[in-house]
């Protein structure tokens, strides 16, 4: 079985977030894309199967399937659109998330992606303890996003793991307004046994949201300030997040998920 490991929202390698891309002609037991994402031990692993004139697509990180990922998504439309469909310009996925569309657009792949209503929540002391500073503001969707004083503390904070995992969301996102970037973020996932996410797309569909209606813009940039680093392209469509970004291919290989 093909499988490539793809950075995501970056043109290097070694930056941005890398996902591995598990190419198929059917889908495997879900049991052994488990134990495959785990034996990648990347944020995620993604599998993909053709299906008519769509492909249907899954995400496992370490820890479980989840129901949408950016940059595995962004991975997989750049596997497609280079090694299988190299004449097209677009690629749609069946999801848990309904059906994503990728296009290839001056070197960039823009992913439509729904947009997470966040509502506002009391700001906690275990939220505090967990980031290391008291969040000016807190909200929820399906992740937790805190609103941090200044980018500077959101790059160099060192958040207590342990104390994330026992937050409300099932990621945690802290983010700030930029300098140089309209908004910095950082993306923790303990819960799936991910201690940081380098550059987390649907995250993103919570970032993005908040800071358009604060800063009142419709396009914006983001810094995810990983160790790894990543920007973010992010356009606000009605209900949707235009999410935008780079990607390179690292490796391509063959996996013998039964042994050979």
């Amino acid at each position: 079985m093909k499988q490539y490991v793809v950075d995501a929202f970056t043109r290097e390698v070694f930056r941005g977030n890398p996902a591995a891309v598990c190419v198929m002609k059917e889908w495997l037991p879900d049991e052994m894309m488990q134990k495959i994402a785990i034996e990648n031990q990347l944020s995620e692993t993604a599998f993909v199967v053709k299906q008519g004139d769509m492909y249907g697509l899954r995400w496992f990180t370490p820890g479980g399937e989840i129901d949408l990922c950016g940059h595995a998504t962004l991975g997989t439309a750049y596997v497609i659109l280079r090694f299988y469909e190299p004449q097209a310009e677009t690629v749609s996925f069946t999801t848990l998330s309904g059906v994503l569309t990728v296009t290839k657009k001056d070197g960039r792949y823009e992913m439509a992606f729904p947009a997470y209503h966040l509502e506002e929540v009391p700001v906690t002391d275990a939220m505090e303890a967990a980031i290391g500073a008291r969040p000016l503001a807190a909200y929820m969707a399906r992740d937790l996003l805190c609103v941090m004083d200044s980018g500077d503390f959101v790059r160099k904070a060192s958040p207590d793991l342990s104390k994330v995992a026992e937050l409300p969301g099932l990621l945690l996102h802290i983010t700030a307004a930029g300098k140089a970037y309209d908004c910095v973020s950082r993306s923790f996932a303990p819960k799936l046994e991910v201690p940081e996410d380098p550059v987390c797309g649907s995250g993103h569909c919570h970032i993005f949201p908040y800071w358009a209606k604060v800063i009142g813009k419709k396009e914006l940039l983001g810094w995810q300030a990983s160790a790894r680093g990543g920007a973010v392209y992010g356009r606000m469509e009605g209900d949707q997040v235009i999410l935008g970004g780079e990607a390179v291919l690292f490796s391509e290989a063959e996996i013998y998920p039964e042994g050979n």
